[in-house]
């Protein structure tokens, strides 16, 4: 049976893009073993069809933890057989392209968003440049490649002149659980739900500006959902705000638990800020759950996400990240029941056509050029 090593640099218990990629390759006839590494606080694996290896690092952040991973993961394709490498992000590639031409075994490279662009290096102009290099390394050295919008791949082609192939970070429609029971996940029958949700609540994505305007929202319940940088700072301002009764905050948890949540909520929030290229152009993985989840969408005007919110006519925009103005703009949302329904209709018509079943057909295309 052909194998393929698939590597990532995170717990590997929440990435539905890597699963999906997983998953698409062993419908090919691939023997899938999916590296990633352990955290002291991750969760457990759920159960998976194909095998998983997740290495415990002495270190966790830092530079040395970037080099004690690709050190490892370098060794660890050294001495395992495949016949083809898939790397996931910027910070999987160079072990991945070392071991690709040292055995002389083919590499496809996923890159799921523009990574030297990010606000965590934006600000680090040192560290960045570090980044580039390695990118300015690998990348033109590849005949194609894989990434999340069209935008970014614009950007990719344009920069290295590498063939870049489109595969969005969309769900499965049969991946939809029921929708969860109020009652039974403690949530409030008499308001209106809204979520937040994902394991990159980051800075500079909207999520303080957003909590801070639940102080002028007494009909709302917000749930947050996920991991991220920047929840010590939410949950502190929801204890200065002294709205705790209006913000819950719910921990990282399986794709189908995290769902039966999300279905329950009136509207979701895309409100990442315009600051750098890979907040401008990103397409992230909750704008797809929620049309899934059927939940109408408030979102800032970036180009990915409004070119989609405006086609299928499934939510509305914020004028700009003032507290005020974001609860303003979810009072209208709120407020509208003949838009709401417009909305429900568009939502419809868009998880038909924008889940896995269809966007998959992409990336089979694209690993058949690899047998």
């Amino acid at each position: 049976m052909k194998r393929v090593i698939v590597s990532v640099i995170n717990d590997l218990v929440t990435d539905q893009r890597v699963n999906k990629s997983c998953l698409t390759l062993q419908k090919m006839g691939y023997e899938v073993l999916l590296v990633g590494r352990k955290l002291r606080k991750s969760p457990p694996m759920d159960e998976r069809t194909y095998r998983t290896k997740r290495m415990k690092l002495l270190f966790e952040k830092g530079p040395l933890f970037y080099a004690e991973f690709n050190t490892r993961l370098f060794f660890f394709l050294l001495f395992h057989k495949a016949q083809l490498l898939l790397s996931n992000d910027l910070d999987t590639a160079l072990p991945n392209y070392f071991i690709s031409r040292l055995k002389g075994i083919k590499m496809i490279y996923d890159s799921h968003e523009y990574f030297t662009e990010t606000p965590e290096l934006v600000h680090r102009p040192r560290v960045q440049r570090v980044w580039k290099r390695i990118e300015g390394f690998v990348v033109p050295k590849l005949k194609e490649m894989i990434t999340v919008c069209d935008s970014i791949a614009e950007l990719f082609e344009e920069k290295y002149g590498v063939k870049c192939h489109v595969v969005r970070n969309i769900p499965p429609r049969a991946a939809l659980p029921p929708k969860g029971d109020k009652q039974a996940l403690d949530l409030p029958m008499d308001k209106h739900l809204l979520v937040l949700q994902g394991s990159g609540i980051n800075i500079q994505r909207g999520a303080d500006e957003l909590v801070e305007s639940m102080q002028y929202l007494d009909d709302c319940y917000l749930m947050v959902i996920g991991g991220g940088d920047v929840l010590p700072v939410l949950k502190q301002m929801v204890a200065d705000l002294r709205i705790e009764e209006r913000v819950r905050f719910l921990p990282r948890m399986p794709y189908q638990q995290m769902m039966a949540y999300t279905q329950l909520a009136e509207l979701g929030f895309v409100l990442d800020k315009d600051t750098n290229l890979n907040y401008r152009f990103c397409l992230p993985n909750k704008l797809f759950d929620f049309i899934q989840a059927g939940v109408p969408i408030v979102a800032s005007h970036l180009v990915e996400i409004e070119k989609i919110i405006k086609k299928y006519d499934i939510g509305l925009f914020i004028p700009d990240h003032e507290p005020k103005s974001i609860a303003e703009t979810i009072k209208e949302g709120l407020g509208d029941a003949s838009k709401r329904m417009l909305w429900k209709q568009g939502l419809t018509r868009a998880a038909a056509e924008l889940c896995w079943e269809n966007e998959q057909k992409t990336l089979i295309e694209i690993y058949k050029n690899y047998e």
